[in-house]
């Protein structure tokens, strides 16, 4: 009899552990959402300033990769959050051809032309798209778990 009770209860517990195993990516976080769609707009108005001297924007750019730095730490520490975690790496990444690297450059070179700012902005946005469609995608957390 008890080990009926028992083998019971272990069946349960098997399929309570296979269901919490399911949800492999974090609910929907309403900071997240509104901190990459934040930064994807002043990334891009500050990519518009590319044209005129580093030195001028310098501070703007510090303040850039501080909040960027800033919603990589949130997001990173968000459980289940592997996958938005790693596109905001590529995103602030000296060395990728995205954010971080555009301001590399703008740095080492001092001015971009317009046509290199508008090619990389498109690369940029796209990349805040994927963060931000990554999150905008997860079920709010009142139904992810219904």
């Amino acid at each position: 009899m008890h080990i009926r009770l028992w083998q019971k209860q272990s069946m349960w517990l098997v399929a309570l552990a296979f269901l919490a195993s399911c949800t492999t990516i974090s609910p929907f976080n309403q900071k997240a959402y509104e901190q990459a769609t934040s930064l994807k707009v002043e990334a891009l108005a500050l990519m518009d300033k590319a044209i005129t001297p580093y030195a001028t924007q310098k501070q703007s750019v510090d303040a850039l990769k501080l909040n960027m730095e800033k919603a990589y730490e949130y997001v990173k520490g968000l459980p289940q959050n592997e996958e938005t975690a790693n596109q905001w790496a590529i995103i602030k990444d000296p060395s990728r051809h995205s954010l971080g690297g555009f301001l590399k450059r703008w740095e080492e070179k001092s001015t971009l032309g317009y046509t290199y700012i508008q090619e990389a902005k498109g690369e940029v946005s796209e990349a805040f798209d994927s963060v931000i469609g990554l999150e905008s995608g997860k079920k709010k957390a009142d139904t992810a778990h219904k």
